[in-house]
């Protein structure tokens, strides 16, 4: 590798842990459940959500670089304290669905390898990733990014291994590009597919982490390096994510259509090894176990980072850990159906994407913040209509739900 390469590679991170919330548990939920009901009906969804997600966390960590603060601190010293505590009050909503999403699919990978009740595989999903967290804690930034990007591999391996026994049909795959729709409940489908794809913790957190990284550097030549870097790392992680997500689907389309109670992950669990082998299907849940403990973990630090810039007031990742575990504990004693749960938490995240993704989009035009690294006109233009599909694709779900269509 050329020496420019290897100095380029060790500025990535950043990207990695926050794609992680690209293939949280809500992922898993959201998408395999839309390619045992509908096969390859909704491709078109994840291809699209992946190209914005690109777009979308690339602003997010130039912003961080290149102000030396997070999206949430920059919104924290423009925003008057009404608008600015509402604005706090939706994020931690949004921050309360992500931790239930990983928390309880967590818990589900833990009931299939070991049979543990799913109140107890929460409790421990919640007890390993303040391990997790404790690691930023004491090692800094760069050993958590190297623990997580090490479960992302893990996650990789243990979703995508289906695709290699039970591949998909290609000419389906290509017709599965087409832009369509079959009812409401694909349209709830999709809004859950893209709220657990272009994730508003994710926007928030990779801010954060770019500047945790970092930090401001006023020297002209090192931001641009940096920025460069950024946009390879934020490519090369999307596209791992963007893999892992379309596998999903294209596993559940090949192999679990039609099949009874594929619809829920437990389910899924159980066809994918009678279709596929136990192996297969110990992979799976491996992978599984993984994506929930490095997403609550990565989860809780978009929350702290929220906190620390809307309202200006920062408690230790382990406390706030511990009082975010509370709701998705509660939701598995109640005996909620937690694919179910999964999935409409992921459309509350969907909810959740325009008061992330308007102000960074804004922000990142306004050339008294960013300077020479203002958005020009034609990528604002595309990024206004990433924005604007974003909220269209909610507000025909909100009409769908309301008249029962």
């Amino acid at each position: 590798m050329h020496p420019n390469s290897r100095r380029l590679v060790a500025l990535f991170g950043p990207a990695f842990v926050a794609a992680i919330a690209y293939v949280d548990p809500g992922n898993v939920a959201a998408n395999l459940t839309a390619g045992a009901r509908y096969g390859y009906l909704l491709l078109w969804v994840l291809v699209a959500a992946n190209a914005m997600a690109v777009l979308i966390q690339y602003q997010s960590a130039k912003l961080g670089i290149v102000t030396g603060d997070s999206l949430p601190g920059v919104l924290g010293r423009r925003m008057r304290r009404g608008p600015r505590l509402a604005f706090w009050a939706q994020a931690e909503v949004v921050a309360a669905a992500t931790d239930i999403a990983e928390v309880v699919g967590g818990a589900i990978a833990l009931h299939l390898l070991f049979g543990l009740p799913l109140v107890w595989g929460g409790l421990i999903v919640g007890v390993v990733s303040m391990l997790l967290l404790a690691t930023q804690d004491r090692y800094g930034q760069r050993r958590f990014e190297a623990v997580v990007t090490a479960l992302l591999l893990v996650i990789v391996v243990g979703f995508l291994a289906g695709l290699v026994v039970g591949p998909p049909d290609p000419a389906e795959m290509l017709a599965g590009l087409a832009p369509r729709f079959a009812g409401t409940d694909s349209v709830l489908l999709a809004a859950s597919m893209l709220g657990a794809t272009v994730m508003p913790h994710a926007i928030y957190v990779h801010s954060a982490l770019s500047r945790d990284r970092f930090g401001r550097t006023d020297d002209a030549p090192t931001r641009h390096r940096l920025l460069r870097a950024s946009r390879w790392d934020v490519v090369t992680a999307l596209v791992v994510a963007g893999a892992v997500n379309i596998g999903l689907l294209l596993v559940a389309a090949a192999n679990l259509r039609g099949v009874d109670g594929t619809d829920t992950i437990e389910g899924a669990h159980a066809a994918i090894s009678d279709a596929l082998g136990g192996g297969v299907g110990l992979v799976f849940a491996v992978g599984l176990l993984a994506s929930g403990l490095a997403s609550t973990s990565v989860g809780c630090y978009a929350g702290a980072a929220v906190m620390e810039g809307l309202i200006h007031r920062r408690i230790p990742l382990l406390v706030r850990r511990a009082i975010t575990l509370a709701p998705a504990l509660l939701l598995l004693g109640l005996g909620a159906d937690p694919t179910w749960t999964l999935v409409v938490s992921q459309v509350v995240l969907s909810f959740g994407i325009p008061f992330a993704a308007i102000p960074l989009v804004k922000l990142n035009a306004d050339r008294r913040l960013m300077g020479e690294h203002a958005n020009r006109r034609g990528l604002q233009a595309v990024l206004i209509v990433v924005v604007a599909l974003v909220v269209a694709l909610n507000l025909v779900l909100l009409v769908l739900l309301g008249t029962g269509s």
